[in-house]
């Protein structure tokens, strides 16, 4: 082997190269060349973001998803990805090319080396030079599937299914319709149905064997015809009595071996009296149980007179189609007679057992022998071939929409497969990413499809993040509706409730009217998280106002009733001294408890040096709101974009955070342009009160005071003066 040879085979099994970026909080392979993605078959899919998606639901174009799933299972998988890279790769010269996302392709791109990228040259110069484009250099999905779509409305499309449109002549369509009603028909390219090659031979094969079968017959007409065309209705009321019929001779053989077998072979009257309390009709099962007719010695079966009332209409019906066309107007039926006829239908039994050609049993005996009499078959399998002859040319035209497809939506679907590269990317959006929803003074960039939203929360809960389901509507003609979930990441909650309306935006424009159907609430942001608590406790203090309101409203309404009761009935309401005396002792002990607690408060901070002040008052910020804000900051670190993905169908492999700097992109919170007028000058704002300014000196002037009296003052002032700490000062008496 020369040197040369073997630094090729070596660098052909030489493991590729890979180049790795830290985004969402996990490495992400970075596809970049066209190497890169022809090695992506020896890429470990542990470090494969995703390992499947669905095909639908997702901003690409549909057929592409619809090539790439081969098996038509409407999931894609890593073997999907892996065949469709491959295939694009060999018939390109340059497998860079992927890369470029270009919605339309060059035919020098092409790669004419080898058989297949020679078709796919040749068909794209046909498809462009049908289409009065015999001078451009390159193709768009447009140009094959205009011609795709003509290739389908013709009568041949090459895929060897012919459908009623396909014939020209009457008798050649009622053979096609025939087959179809018989063996069933298949779908050609544009759905129609029609029958391929293997139906046409199956219907044949089986009218064949059909007419051979009653052939059969014809031939032995006496034996298994014995009434000829009448035989099978004959049949059916032989086969309606056979049973009953062979009970009674059989008795009357018994009764004729032992005459004294008689008697117990007919019904007895204990039987007899069991009917008593019934009410007797053709139908009584009990009846119909007892034998034919009365049982003697060697005696015949009467057809007439004597015969079980439940068996009346059955056996005159036999009388009348079978022993009265084979022995005449009898009027009974003698043992050796019964058994002629038995072997007569026996026969024909037989002969029924033997069916063949049951699918075409319904076109009838003239039908089917006419078909074959005829030229049909070969008119419908002329057709066939006709329809095949094309089939190269469809299947290049496919071949070569699937290419274009493939080199302008193959590489966006690996930045959103391989890795989260566009979902990550400021100036691009993921597959997923549906639009953008706007509402509360917010737009909401990560919003997801959703099919089922009650099922999509299960999951998607585990997501750490704020989800608002929003049902959005469209009318245009018809009404449309989809479901989204939409990732607040910035702000606050505060305002996000069922019922909300909103517009959501998709992809291509198109507006929506949204309304929050469900929310599941997590924390936002950390700025929340700090005004959290006082918001919490604003809530529990309006909440016990209103109920105090209410209560007091009752408590009125009562009194009031029951002083109108007094007065109607005339009677002096009593005035309890002691009790009113207790009411007010109990809020003036509660007025000097608060009291006491403020200006303890309050002197205890004019305690403290002028520097210490701030400190403090950071100091009891971050007490009452540290512990939220620090669980809101944890949470939202454990924001994690798979659940919500994973509630779709998709098979996320990795850890894709949503961090605070990231969630902060995908929320953008309304801001005033740059460079905009802003006045604060508000003609309908609230007019201030001067009295509640003057109410809050007052308050103040009592409590400066109040605190003058006990010294304390004078003590912060010569603090604040002298520069001496709170020790070094004794307390005032």
């Amino acid at each position: 082997m020369s040197s040369n040879s073997a630094e090729s085979t070596k660098s052909q099994y030489r493991p590729h190269r890979w180049r790795f970026s830290r985004l969402g909080g996990f490495d992400q392979v970075r596809l970049e060349t066209g190497m890169d993605l022809m090695a992506l078959d020896q890429l470990d899919q542990k470090l494969w973001a995703t390992l499947g998606c669905p095909t639908h639901g997702l901003e690409i174009d549909a057929k592409t998803l619809e090539l790439i799933d081969v098996d038509g299972d409407g999931r894609i998988r890593v073997p999907d990805i892996i065949a469709a890279v491959q295939w694009a790769g060999t018939v390109l010269r340059d497998p860079d090319d992927l890369t470029k996302r270009a919605s339309s392709l060059p035919l020098e791109a092409i790669d004419e080396r080898t058989e297949e990228g020679r078709q796919l040259l040749a068909s794209a110069k046909r498809v462009l030079l049908n289409l009065g484009k015999g001078e451009a250099t390159v193709i768009t999905p447009e140009d094959t599937g205009n011609i795709e779509r003509n290739l389908n409305e013709t009568k041949f499309n090459g895929d060897g299914i012919i459908p009623l449109a396909s014939a020209d002549d009457k008798a050649t369509k009622a053979l096609i319709e025939a087959i179809m009603e018989c063996v069933g028909s298949e779908q050609d390219r544009c759905g129609d149905p029609g029958v391929s090659q293997e139906k046409v031979e199956e219907f044949f094969a089986q009218a064949r064997a059909y007419s051979a079968w009653r052939q059969k017959a014809e031939n032995d007409r006496d034996n298994i015809l014995p009434f000829g065309d009448a035989t099978a209705a004959a049949a059916a009321v032989f086969r309606a009595v056979k049973s009953k019929v062979d009970d009674y001779f059989t008795r009357c053989r018994l009764a004729q071996f032992d005459p004294q077998a008689a008697a117990p072979l007919n019904p007895r009257e204990a039987q007899y009296e069991a009917l008593l309390s019934t009410e007797l009709s053709a139908t009584t099962e009990e009846m119909a149980a007892f034998p034919l007719a009365h049982i003697a010695p060697g005696r015949a079966l009467p057809l007439e007179e004597g015969v079980n009332p439940a068996w009346v209409a059955r056996v005159a019906k036999l009388r009348a189609e079978i022993v009265r066309p084979m022995f005449g107007d009898t009027d009974c039926v003698e043992d050796e007679q019964w058994m002629s006829l038995s072997s007569k239908f026996a026969a024909h039994e037989d002969w029924l057992n033997e069916k063949e050609g049951a699918v075409v049993d319904v076109l009838g005996l003239g039908r089917v022998r006419e078909i074959l009499a005829g030229d049909g078959e070969a008119a419908v399998t002329a057709l066939i071939e006709k329809d095949k002859a094309l089939e190269s040319e469809a299947n290049a035209i496919v071949s070569l929409d699937k290419l274009i497809r493939y080199y302008r939506d193959l590489f966006t679907l690996l930045n959103n497969f391989v890795s989260f590269h566009d979902f990550y990317t400021p100036e691009t959006k993921a597959i997923f990413q549906a639009g953008t929803l706007y509402l509360d003074g917010r737009s909401c960039e990560l919003c997801v499809r959703v099919d089922d939203v009650e099922k999509h929360a299960r999951l998607a809960a585990l997501s750490r993040t704020y989800l608002a389901y929003c049902s959005c509507v469209r009318k245009n003609g018809a009404e449309q509706q989809i479901n989204i979930a939409a990732a607040f990441t910035n702000g606050d909650g505060s305002n996000l409730r069922v019922g909300r309306n909103g517009i959501f935006y998709d992809r291509q424009g198109q507006d929506w009217h949204a309304t929050i159907v469900k929310v599941i609430e997590n924390p936002i942001s950390v700025r929340e998280a700090f005004w959290a608590p006082y918001r919490r406790v604003g809530r529990m203090v309006g909440t016990q106002v209103e109920r105090f309101a209410a209560a007091r409203e009752k408590q009125v309404e009562a009194s009031a009733a029951k002083g109108i009761s007094a007065v109607l009935e005339e009677a002096e309401p009593q005035f309890d001294v002691a009790k009113f005396a207790g009411i007010f002792a109990a809020i003036g002990l509660a007025i000097g408890a608060i009291g006491t607690a403020i200006v303890a408060t309050v002197t205890g901070f004019l305690h403290l040096m002028w520097w210490q002040m701030p400190l403090a008052v950071i100091g009891l910020f971050f007490v009452i709101s540290g512990p939220s804000m620090a669980a809101a900051y944890l949470s939202l670190r454990k924001r994690n974009l798979a659940p919500i993905l994973d509630a779709n169908g998709w098979a996320v492999n990795a850890r894709a955070v949503i961090n605070l700097p990231f969630g902060a992109s995908l929320t953008s919170i309304a801001k005033l342009p740059e460079g905009s007028e802003h006045s604060l000058k508000d003609p309908f704002a609230v007019k201030r009160k001067r009295w509640k300014l003057l109410l809050a000196l007052f308050v103040l002037l009592v409590a400066a005071g109040v605190l003058w009296q006990m010294g304390t003052l004078s003590v912060w002032w010569e603090r604040i003066s002298t520069g001496e700490t709170a020790a070094a000062v004794e307390e005032p008496a």
